[in-house]
């Protein structure tokens, strides 16, 4: 019975353990990844932990690879997990790419990307 409870405990150290030291993860974007969308006046990303702007960064490539004009990264006033990233010229019709580096409030960073198209 000692070891049950032992080996219990060990289990829930670890589920915590692995919880607390999870990266944040793109919950979800818009545009989505892999829509068609018409051109975006800002990118709008929802993250699983609260983000700290002033060390995260979005690139947002265009048709033929070209940098995409962005404004600063901003956070949501409501909500810390959600990320703002104005567009500054309209997005011409193509394939866009998206990717990201977030900093979380816990100190931990992640990277990801994820496409989508303007019509």
């Amino acid at each position: 019975m000692r070891h049950a409870i032992i080996a219990a405990a060990a289990v829930a150290a670890l589920a915590i353990a692995g919880q607390a030291g999870a990266h944040a993860r793109l919950i979800v974007g818009s545009p989505k990844a892999g829509s068609t969308v018409a051109a975006p006046q800002q990118l709008k990303l929802q993250y699983s932990e609260s983000i700290v702007p002033a060390a995260s960064s979005v690139k947002v490539t265009g048709p033929g690879g070209a940098m995409v004009a962005t404004g600063p990264l901003m956070l949501d006033a409501k909500n810390k997990r959600i990320v703002l990233i104005p567009i500054t010229a309209k997005a011409a019709p193509g394939a866009y790419k998206v990717a990201w580096h977030m900093k979380t409030e816990d100190g931990h960073e992640t990277d990801g990307g994820f496409a989508f198209t303007v019509k």
